[in-house]
């Protein structure tokens, strides 16, 4: 989980939107499920809401949906 803990935030979202991409393509293993634990825990912490519009540092609109 460390390695979570020290990713700044917009690279931290894009692993939570990419394992979500491969969870609705079909690509799950149990591996899987427990990264995105591990994300949304850290995201939790780091006060990150699941459902509201995210900015990256490029000011470029994200909106991480669970």
């Amino acid at each position: 989980m460390k390695f979570y803990e020290e990713l700044p935030i917009d690279v931290l979202i894009a692993f939570y939107n990419e394992i979500n991409k491969n969870i609705e393509k079909g690509i799950i293993t149990k591996s899987t499920y427990y990264e995105l634990g591990l994300i949304i825990s850290v995201m939790n912490r780091k006060g990150i809401p699941l459902n509201d519009p995210v900015y990256s540092e490029t000011d470029s609109q994200e909106t991480i949906s669970a």
